[in-house]
């Protein structure tokens, strides 16, 4: 077996090495708005659960060389995000909001996506997804020495909205949802062979 010293290692090497070994995860579709009411979408992977009572998800930015992400400053700003679950059918648009744009453009509008408004928060969501989150800031926490290299967020569920397709007798059929999950590089994966396991008493 090979052992790491991840101080030893560049930042780049421990992210390819996370990355390619936190498998699958999860992919947020976030959208935010900015103080000048520009809407903003862009998927993350660094992304959970963290509690069901209240319901609350965590949402790990990065900053590329130190700097704050459109998604990380909004958040900041208005305590306000929606976070949307990526599957098969809107991947493909998601992917194109990932492209560095200007701060004054919309991933939205660049994606062809669907504004849609919420109901306990100002920030729209998205139409094509078939589940959002409405999400206020529970907790920031920059994460890093002196110069941080990711903001870690902490976000309260206010409102679910799930689409009847997916939705059956207070669960959701993954199959139906087919949620797609974060690999390494260009690659994603989708649900595959579902098997049970009992758990012990």
């Amino acid at each position: 077996m090979i052992s790491i010293d991840p101080k030893q290692n560049s930042e780049r090497e421990n992210y390819k090495l996370l990355i390619g070994t936190v498998i699958p995860r999860p992919i947020a579709f976030v959208t935010t708005q900015s103080e000048d009411g520009i809407l903003n979408g862009a998927p993350f992977s660094y992304f959970n659960i963290v509690s069901s009572n209240p319901p609350m998800v965590s949402l790990s930015i990065q900053r590329p060389a130190g700097r704050l992400k459109d998604t990380a400053r909004n958040i900041y700003n208005n305590h306000q995000f929606v976070v949307h679950i990526v599957d098969d059918e809107n991947v493909g648009k998601i992917n194109q909001t990932a492209a560095s744009l200007p701060r004054a453009e919309s991933e939205i509008e660049l994606a062809n996506l669907t504004p849609i408004p919420s109901k306990n928060i100002a920030v729209p969501g998205v139409l094509e997804a078939k589940v959002r989150m409405e999400c206020k800031l529970v907790q920031a926490i920059p994460l890093g020495a002196e110069e941080p290299g990711s903001d870690l967020f902490i976000g309260e569920i206010v409102q679910f909205h799930i689409d009847e397709s997916i939705y059956q007798e207070g669960r959701i059929d993954p199959r139906a949802l087919n949620a797609v999950s974060r690999l390494a590089g260009a690659n994603y994966a989708t649900i595959g062979e579902i098997f049970e396991i009992e758990r012990p008493e």
